[in-house]
Formats: C-alpha cells, structure tokens, sequence
C-alpha cells in the first residue's frame, strides 16, 4: 500500500482527496494535518511514502515544513509533493530546490493526481514536460552564472546527454526516441545519474543541469 499523508488548511480539500485516494486499492490515507507543524508531527510519526502539501498554511506553512523534512536523513524515502492554486505559484520553484518531488494543482484532473502519487513512489517523472518546462525558465530567469560543474566529472558521456535531455524537460519516453535506445534503457540512465549527483528526484536533476552549466537559458527546444 502507498501510505499518503494530507497537509492542507482546508478540511473540504483534505476530505475531497481522502475519498479519492483511499477510493483506490493501492493507496491509503494514513493521516491529515492542518498546519505545516502538524504535519512535520506526523510525518516523523507514521513515516509515510508520500505527502501531499499546501504551499499556503498556518503556524509552519508548506514550503518550510518540506525544508524541514528533506533535511532529516531519518525522513529520505518520504516524498513531498506541493499543492498550489496556480500552476505559475511564486514559492513552487523554491519548493523544488527545497526538495520537493514536484508539485501539483488542486484542480487537477483526479486520474492525474493518481498517476502522480503512483510515479512519486517508483521514483519515475512526476512533473510533464510542461511544467518542467516553466520552472526551467523560472530557474533561468533567477540563475546567475553557472557553478563549478566538478560534480559532473563522475558521469559517463551518455549519462550527460542524458542529464541534459532531462534538463530540457524531455520524459524518459522522450529521451528514449532521441538517443534510440529503448524507455528502460532511457529510465536506467537518469536513476543512475540520479544516484551518482545524490538528486533525490527528478525534479533536482533539472535544477543540477541548469546549476552545473550542462544546460543554460534558451535551451528549452
């Protein structure tokens, strides 16, 4: 079973994605917090696979509560997954490089937010290309110029084709018909470039792209 928690300051919203989510036979709700405090609380309790969190809440809002649980090493298989009200949210990029696995918005189709939670776990792409996409030129709006790319001495050539194709916003699928290789041996070459930098996700290897030099502004094609 996939073990969610919900941190939302809405009780309508909470209850709207319980029933969806605890609907599945794959996916339960293991617990609901109101505030960002409370939800740290209960993530340190019952350690749950994902977390489903509000940008915007009282006491510890969102964004603080993920700063908080990313940086516990007790707290790394949790995933946290942001929920905004618009897609173009001012605190979602900094969500990103905070550690958070993507994000989603609250009106978002229930198949999607399903496939989403499911993907987070197996450690596949959660945010589109699209998406992607805009927090890629969010980070090129504020990027300055790019870091020491030392880190990325431990990779293989392919895995830097590879690394800058996720940098672009390319799915595996994607990535797959570009290099004509096939989507697992697609998928193979992002986890193990994931594992080599420490990226937590996918989302981090994007920004690691962009912090590296392998890719730079104007290079959304």
């Amino acid at each position: 079973m996939i073990r969610v928690l919900l941190a939302d300051d809405q009780s309508l919203v909470r209850a709207g994605f319980k029933a969806l989510l605890d609907a599945q036979p794959d996916i339960e709700v293991s617990g609901e917090a109101a505030d960002g405090a409370e939800a740290l609380r209960m993530v340190r309790e019952l350690r749950p696979d994902v977390v489903l969190m509000d940008i915007r809440m009282p006491v510890l809002d969102g964004l603080a509560a993920t700063r908080r649980i990313t940086e516990e090493e007790a707290l790394t298989e949790v995933k946290v997954v942001m929920l905004t009200t618009f897609e173009l949210d001012e605190y979602v990029f900094e969500a990103i490089r905070s550690g958070a696995a993507g994000f989603l918005v609250k009106d978002t189709e229930p198949e999607e937010l399903l496939r989403a939670v499911r993907a987070v776990v197996e450690g596949d792409a959660l945010l589109s290309p699209g998406v992607t996409r805009r927090l890629i030129a969010e980070f090129a709006a504020r990027s300055k110029e790019p870091a020491a790319a030392d880190e990325l001495a431990r990779l293989t050539e392919r895995e830097r084709e590879v690394m800058a194709l996720v940098g672009i916003g390319l799915s595996n699928e994607e990535i797959a018909r570009r290099l004509v290789v096939s989507p697992l041996t697609a998928k193979t070459h992002v986890s193990r470039t994931m594992v080599k930098l420490g990226a937590r996700d996918r989302a981090q290897l994007v920004v690691l792209a962009y912090e590296s030099g392998l890719v730079r502004p104007g290079w959304l094609g």
